[in-house]
Parts: C-alpha cells; structure tokens; sequence
C-alpha cells in the first residue's frame, strides 16, 4: 500500500510538469521502495548465503598457510583467480544470485499478491519496469562486485603480503581487480535483464533458468557462431587472463571490447523494451498463481 500512496502522491505534485521529470521522481520512488525490499526483505537471505559462497573457503584458506609455506608460486595466482572467478563466481554465483533478484522484481508481488497496488497507481508501467530493474541492478552490483573484489584480496594478500602490495600498487593487479568488477557489472546487466524479462513471460521460472544455465555452460563446446548469442561469450572475452577451456572446446576468437560492450547494452535495453512490452498487456490473475 506504501507504494501506492508513495508513487501516487508524485504524480499529483507533477501533473503540470514535463513528463520526464514525472517519469524520473516515480523511478525514484519506485527505486526506493524495491532496494529496501530487496536488501531487507525475507527473500535477501538467500542473496546473502550465495554471496558469501566465494568468501568463505578463501577465508578459512588464509589462516592456514602462512606467508612462506604457499601450496602454489605467486605467478600462479593470477590464473587460480580467474578459474575461481570464471567457474564459481560468475558462472554460479553471480548467475543464480541474478536470477533470484530479478525473477523475484515481479514474480515476488504476484507470490505476495502486492503487485496490483503498483498497478493501481497513476504510473506508466515502462517507468515501472524502469525502476524496477535499477533497484536489482544496484542490489546485484553492490553485493557481487563485493565478492569479486574480497575474493582477489582474500586470495592474495593473506599469503603474499608484500608482493600482493607490488602486485597491486606497482603492477597490474589493480587493473586486473577493476576488470574483473567491471566483468561482474556487465553480468549483472545483462543477466539481470534476460532474468527479468523471464520473470514476466513465464509462469514458472524456474525451467527457462535452468536452460539458460546449461546454455551458457555448454557455450565452449559451441560453434563460434553460436556462442556469440550468449552473455558468457562477451564476459570471456573481457577476462584478463584467458582460461584454457579444455580439449574438447570449439576455438573462437574473442570479441573485443569495443564490440562486447555495446553488444551487451544494446541486448539489455531491447530486453527491457520486450518487458515492457509485455507489462502494458500484463494482466493480474492472483488464483492461478
């Protein structure tokens, strides 16, 4: 009801006003509400566990070997991190922790029968699907981002204090731990995007997820044309240290990253035309949910 009363009291201070700055006090108001939600709310617990899944193996790792008894050579690491990286936080973490906040952005009010309050209101559904989806980004970026970046310093630091600092401050470790965030911000983009529109379109999500997942899994056996319509295709290509992917791995040049960028915003902004496309015909049937 709060979003309701909220988003409903902007639009009868602005009804003289310019429809953007109509547009834009509602995607805050709308922002607002949903990053309390999806922060505070009962369904952020799992977000937590699974951003916590990195960091606590590298963290009950680092008490364990003391500087000078290292299980690997420092110029290792930097090939550990990105196998760490690619398999376990991008690949699992980052892709099921997008699915959660973003399948829930609307999927959660129809489960909570909530979402006819937003739709009561005197608000464009597109400026909705807007708000909606910054609100999981930020959520996404802030927590994911953080575990990248933690993970990095778990990994290094606690084993090689003072080559980490040279690593860092002196070589290109922290161009590795910035490309490696921005990596996870591209993720949470375009994840968050697909995760959303799926969310909309299916009334259960749960199986178009699992077939997205296996998708981009079984991307390296691909043939290199196929393997551009996936996400996994661009961030791998950004990485920077490339990771063997095996002997049986369909070999496909990379796409550079004047290419893989704006290939990835340019998707994520017709996905969200597609989901607001299909809020403007979205009809609320609480029953047969």
């Amino acid at each position: 009801m709060s979003s309701n009363i909220e988003v409903s009291e902007i639009a009868q201070s602005d009804k003289q006003s310019f429809p953007w700055s109509l547009w834009l006090r509602q995607i805050r108001a709308i922002f607002r509400l949903e990053i309390e939600k999806n922060f505070l709310g009962r369904r952020s617990i799992l977000l937590y566990l699974l951003a916590l899944i990195p960091i606590v193996p590298l963290a009950l790792l680092a008490p364990f070997t003391p500087p000078g008894r290292e299980w690997q050579d420092f110029s290792q690491y930097n090939m550990i991190f990105a196998i760490y990286y690619g398999g376990l936080i991008l690949r699992t973490v980052v892709f099921f922790g997008c699915a959660w906040i973003f399948m829930n952005l609307f999927r959660g009010d129809i489960v909570d029968r909530s979402l006819h309050f937003y739709f009561l209101s005197p608000v464009r559904r597109e400026v909705l699907v807007v708000g909606k989806y910054f609100s999981g980004l930020v959520t996404s970026i802030i927590l994911f981002t953080g575990t990248t970046v933690i993970c990095m310093l778990l990994l290094y630091v606690p084993h090689f204090p003072s080559e980490s600092m040279r690593f860092f401050f002196d070589g290109p470790g922290l161009g590795q731990l910035l490309t490696y965030a921005g990596i996870t911000i591209l993720a949470c983009i375009g994840y968050g995007a697909f995760f959303l529109v799926v969310g909309l379109f299916f009334r259960n999500p749960i199986i178009p997820a699992l077939v997205l997942y296996g998708w981009e899994w079984l991307n390296f056996l691909l043939p290199p044309l196929l393997k551009k319509i996936s996400v996994i295709h661009y961030l791998h290509s950004l990485t920077p240290i490339p990771v063997p992917e095996g002997p049986f791995a369909v070999v496909a040049e990379p796409t550079p990253a004047w290419i893989a960028i704006p290939s990835l915003i340019i998707v994520t902004i017709m996905v969200l035309i597609a989901a607001s496309y299909r809020i403007r015909h979205m009809e609320i049937r609480y029953g047969s949910d």
